[in-house]
């Protein structure tokens, strides 16, 4: 097996309760087994053994080393896009009333219902690729456009195509329950049923390794999402949940009951809701884009969260209503800038916790067995990282211990 050894950088190994922030390694040597880290650490201490075995050696001329982002909460695959909408709340609707005279997630719906898969792919590898670009090696796709069987299969097949010959991994989540589809108006319960007959198919043809709810007043009640949420433990599927992004409706608290991954958005979450999230383990996903792109007021408690001790993770939301952007270091910015997070907590929430909210223990740090995802930095310090509003400082990826 291959052995390469990385030398001459500074590495930040993002590991929980390292005894310097970042777990930052000045001088350091990275070894790569395979497509796993085999050994991290001071140069100097660089063991000889691997030194004996190395096949390729790295200089990697100073550059600092992360490990690959990871997007954990994104909507890539859609069509059509939503400007005028952006627009009409320029001019004074909210996202409410644009969503309840038939536009929002219904009118995104539409344009890809009519979209063919090659014309979802097409448009959706755009994205992808300037995600990729900015150090991403992990990304979660939810569907949820479809709201159909045929097209929720099309959007989850796009997803799952999408990494196909790409240094980048895509986890899939189920999103059916994210609006009531027209064919279904006024018949919400009707609609949660096909959901439920949707699931088990999706399922079993290998589309889906997560499920998701929007539980707010627009969308599906607590009782609703609690029934979405039973058929996934039925199956053996992990939950996560759209919750507290406009109301308090305590779907943090329900999401907890089954052990979510994540509770995402948060704006209005109760002390209750992060009691329960810290009980459960469930990360808060922060999704700065929407809170900038719909102009909201009310922070997501980052404080309380901080008092709990619940791990918060940081990601785009990609999506063409409400966050149309493809840039997770500008989200490390705005999270930072907007929801007072430290840079080291804004990049934990991009690797570590990010991980941790897709339920994936091999990455998200760089120690020993983790998988051999990681970014060259043409940078000094990570803090870097969420500083420079539009910079892309990245040098090189290398995705399974493979440089790219």
């Amino acid at each position: 097996m291959n052995v390469e050894i990385w030398t001459h950088c500074r590495v930040a190994t993002l590991t929980a309760n390292a005894s310097v922030a970042y777990g930052l390694v000045d001088n350091a040597a990275l070894v790569v087994q395979g497509d796993r880290v085999a050994w991290v650490g001071p140069q100097s201490e660089l063991p000889a053994e691997w030194l004996s075995r190395c096949t390729r050696g790295h200089d990697a001329g100073g550059a600092l080393i992360t490990p690959g982002l990871i997007d954990c909460h994104t909507h890539l695959v859609y069509g059509g896009d939503r400007a005028l909408e952006f627009e009409q709340r320029l001019n004074g609707a909210s996202y409410e009333d644009i969503a309840r005279a038939g536009g929002g997630i219904a009118s995104t719906v539409r344009a890809t219902r009519a979209a063919s898969a090659a014309q979802l792919e097409a448009q959706s590898l755009a994205r992808l690729w300037a995600l990729i670009a900015e150090g991403v090696t992990t990304l979660e796709i939810k569907s949820g456009y479809g709201l159909a069987l045929e097209h929720e299969r099309k959007l989850l097949r796009v997803a799952r195509a999408l990494s196909r010959d790409l240094p980048v991994d895509v986890c899939t989540t189920f999103l059916g329950a994210h609006a009531v589809p027209p064919e279904f108006a006024g018949r919400t319960d009707d609609y949660l049923d096909e959901v439920l007959r949707m699931l088990p198919v999706l399922q079993s043809e290998g589309l889906v390794d997560a499920v998701d709810a929007f539980c707010e007043r627009i969308a599906f009640t607590p009782a609703q999402t609690r029934r979405v949420f039973e058929a996934a433990r039925a199956l053996g599927l992990p939950v996560k949940l759209h919750a507290e992004q406009l109301s308090d409706s305590g779907g943090a608290q329900l999401a907890a009951e089954f052990g979510a991954l994540s509770c995402d958005h948060l704006e209005w979450l109760s002390p209750e809701g992060a009691a329960a999230m810290a009980r459960a383990g469930s990360v808060a996903v922060l999704l700065p884009g929407a809170f900038y792109f719909l102009r909201e007021t009310r922070l997501p408690p980052v404080a309380l969260l901080r008092e709990h001790g619940v791990p918060m993770a940081v990601s785009t939301d990609c999506n063409p209503g409400s966050s149309p952007c493809t840039s997770l270091l500008l989200m490390l910015n705005m999270a930072c800038t907007l929801m007072r997070l430290t840079p080291e907590e804004a990049l934990a929430g991009a690797t570590r916790h990010a991980a941790q909210a897709l339920g994936l223990t091999d990455r998200g740090t760089l120690a020993p067995g983790q998988r051999a995802d990681f970014v060259l930095w043409g940078l000094d310090h990570p803090a870097q990282l969420a500083y420079a509003m539009g910079a892309n400082p990245r040098l090189q990826t290398v995705f399974k211990g493979r440089p790219e």
